[in-house]
């Protein structure tokens, strides 16, 4: 009977403690900044003109429950081809568009001002960090059978 009893709190207690472990943090609970999409090869013949370079972008979602202070935070690829925010704030529930070539920012959109493509159209990895240099989120793709990824 004491042996039953102490096998029944054993597997009460690991129940518990499975249960704590599966649950979802409280970051992952009320959302994050992350990485959302990659289009790497934009459509068409790369010509470098500004539509095609803008055609190639990386999005930046904000799930949480309040807007997020980006100034400062970058994107960078594994060639470290790097986009930094100036003062900037992704408001919540909102995603922000990095495109690769020139144009006006707005709320939605950010211009790198490149003339020359980032992403690599077979294979690359985006980082996205802080201010501080902490790493936020990456996303990698290893294919040319699609043109862009979700993270």
């Amino acid at each position: 009977m004491r042996y039953s009893r102490t096998l029944s709190t054993v597997a009460a207690t690991a129940a518990v403690v499975a249960g704590t472990v599966l649950l979802p943090t409280q970051a992952q609970a009320v959302g994050s900044v992350h990485l959302y999409k990659i289009y790497y090869d934009s459509p068409g013949t790369d010509s470098r003109s500004n539509a095609s370079l803008n055609a190639e972008y990386v999005q930046i979602r904000n799930t949480t429950t309040r807007a997020v202070s980006l100034t400062g935070w970058s994107v960078v690829d594994a060639s470290n081809h790097k986009y930094t925010f100036g003062s900037y704030s992704l408001a919540r529930g909102k995603t922000v568009t990095v495109r690769t070539g020139s144009g006006t920012n707005t709320a939605a959109n950010r211009y790198q001002g490149r003339a020359a493509y980032v992403w690599n159209n077979d294979r690359d990895k985006a980082t996205l960090k802080k201010s501080t240099g902490a790493v936020v989120d990456t996303c990698s793709y290893n294919s040319t059978r699609v043109d862009y990824k979700m993270c």
